[in-house]
């Protein structure tokens, strides 16, 4: 057992203060402090404190005995760390993206490999052999793109905008139209969208619109991107076309390799297999390639499955259908006790309170600390104070 030091992602759309304060990191530049990882994935590798002076890499830790460190079967089936636990702070919208399956990651990154294209380069799709499932926990009320609506029939002829793109939906279906929106020339993305971006503008400004409507959404991003009349975001096509959707703090959403989406707004946990390997379409100034995330993309309607989790004393678990990760959220009140076992490698960072973590040896974990465990681990939780915090681990059970 652990202390682990995560790496900070600055990323233009993170906020400035959450993570900050997680962290008790002072932030007087206002710098944007967007993910905070906790993994082995090689854009930003966790640190083991070994001690006050003295670090290591948690990819040298455990590939220093993979057996001890995740355990027989873990090691048996990846080989590493299956997973990367991250807190998000969205103040601006992400990406329109999908994360390719674990085949066609495979290829893409042998493929980009050997045209030269260089890991760090703008233009590299894949930056590893993984795929990307994911899911998220809100940490607050948090707006995210989540598939296309079964709605889109009737979005397409209720709108004033986008009834012109009726003929092509009724003879090419979802992935048609999505295709000729995102591929037609910019002469056309603006004769379509600089109508809607001259009504919805003043209204987003005026602060008449809802977050429950896309023309809130779309109305932030004309704004954030001036000049708004001309040269506009095809990604705002995408906020119109798919699913809004609303998550309260605790609620949760499991998304599968295909399925296009976009964060909008909102602090999460976010826990995903040990990869970065993302598909853009629009709302972003990253490397875009709209045929690669065609190719990947699953044009069909979703239902969104907001998950509730299973409720088992003083902890809350968020199963997903992948053996790469569970996630699992605890709440303890001041004095109370739990005893756990791990059955594979996991990570937890606290969230709130203070706790003594005890195993052979005996750790201090405040706000803001996080926990490396190996596996087949027993150890002891005492609450110092109310205190919550996130656990990630791998569903044994499932390999």
């Amino acid at each position: 057992m652990h202390l682990l030091n995560g790496k900070i992602q600055h990323y233009a759309w993170g906020g400035t203060e959450f993570i900050p304060s997680l962290l008790s990191i002072p932030n007087p530049e206002q710098k944007p402090f967007a993910e905070y990882w906790l993994g082995t994935h090689s854009g930003g590798t966790a640190r083991v404190r070994l001690n006050d002076n003295d670090f290591v890499l948690l990819s040298d830790l455990i590939q220093s005995d993979p057996v001890k460190y995740l355990g027989e079967e873990v090691d048996r089936n990846f080989k590493e760390l299956p997973y990367l636990l991250k807190v998000l702070d969205v103040k601006d919208m992400l990406s329109i993206q999908v994360h390719p399956s674990k085949a066609e990651a495979e290829k893409g990154f042998d493929r980009e490999n050997e045209a030269g294209i260089a890991l760090n380069a703008h233009n590299r799709n894949y930056k590893d052999r993984n795929h990307k499932p994911e899911v998220m926990i809100a940490l607050s009320d948090f707006w995210l793109l989540h598939g296309f609506s079964p709605l889109l029939p009737q979005i397409l002829e209720n709108s004033e905008w986008f009834s012109a793109l009726s003929p092509v939906f009724e003879s090419r279906g979802i992935g048609g139209l999505y295709q000729y929106v995102m591929e037609l020339p910019q002469e056309g993305v603006d004769q379509l969208l600089a109508p809607l971006a001259e009504k919805i503008v003043p209204l987003y400004e005026a602060g008449s619109l809802q977050k429950s409507s896309p023309d809130f959404w779309a109305g932030r991003v004309l704004v954030n991107s001036k000049p708004v009349f001309k040269n506009l975001d095809r990604g705002i096509f995408s906020i119109y076309f798919f699913n809004i959707v609303q998550l309260s703090k605790g609620e949760g959403i499991f998304q599968a390799a295909g399925v296009p989406h976009a964060y909008m707004e909102g602090q999460n946990m976010e826990l995903m297999s040990n990869s970065d390997n993302v598909l853009r379409a629009g709302l972003t100034p990253k490397y875009i390639d709209v045929p690669e995330l065609l190719k990947h993309t699953v044009f069909e309607y979703t239902h969104p499955k907001v998950m509730q989790g299973v409720q088992r004393g003083n902890m809350k678990i968020f199963p997903c259908p992948v053996p790469d990760f569970i996630i699992y959220h605890y709440n303890l009140r001041a004095g109370q006790i739990l005893e756990g076992r791990t059955t594979g490698p996991e990570i937890a960072i606290m969230m709130n309170g203070a706790g003594e973590w005890e195993n052979e040896a005996r750790i201090a974990v405040k706000k803001g600390d996080a926990v490396f465990l190996g596996a087949n681990e027993t150890y002891i939780v005492k609450a110092i104070s109310d205190c919550e915090w996130y656990t990630a681990g791998v569903p044994v059970d499932m390999l």
